[in-house]
């Protein structure tokens, strides 16, 4: 059985996740309208992992015996800067989900709720792939320097990304 104060922050986990979703579609969709289809294809992808991620503290809930309660969540920007602004706030917005993992494993540690730790794991793992990948592409981004050649070619490894 999951504590009170778990069950409550992995409830705020799943509208997070999805708050994640929605921002990274609202990010492809700027890329597709401005014909940049890798950046949006790696941004759709992303977020589909989001609503994963939201399912699995879903079911996991469900299977500790607790009750999901859906929260509102918020609407993301419909504006976004340079591609390297972009991935810089994604960056900064992965690095805040690692943080919020890390509550929720705290949480775990401190109720001795070893099952949940071990649930916490794939999440803890996961934020360091989340955060490697995005640091990456903002690297790219930043050595192209807004190079309009170098984005092409981003792009299109950005393209490649799940074939």
């Amino acid at each position: 059985m999951l504590s009170k104060r778990l069950l409550e922050e992995m409830n705020t986990q799943i509208k997070l996740e999805l708050y994640s979703a929605y921002l990274y579609l609202a990010m492809a969709a700027h890329f597709e309208e401005n014909n940049w289809g890798g950046f949006a294809k790696w941004m759709a992808m992303q977020a589909r992992e989001e609503q994963e991620h939201a399912l699995k503290f879903f079911e996991y809930i469900h299977d500790r015996g607790g009750k999901v309660t859906l929260q509102a969540i918020d609407a993301p920007p419909s504006a976004f800067g340079t591609h390297e602004e972009i991935f810089a706030e994604v960056l900064k917005h992965e690095q805040s989900v690692t943080a919020r993992i890390n509550l929720l494993y705290s949480i775990a540690v401190e109720d001795k709720d070893y099952a949940s730790q071990e649930f916490l794991n794939w999440f803890v793992k996961e934020q360091v792939e989340e955060e490697k990948n995005a640091a990456q592409v903002l690297e790219w981004l930043k050595m192209a320097g807004g190079a309009v050649p170098a984005l092409f070619q981003i792009n299109a490894l950005l393209a490649q990304r799940g074939d």
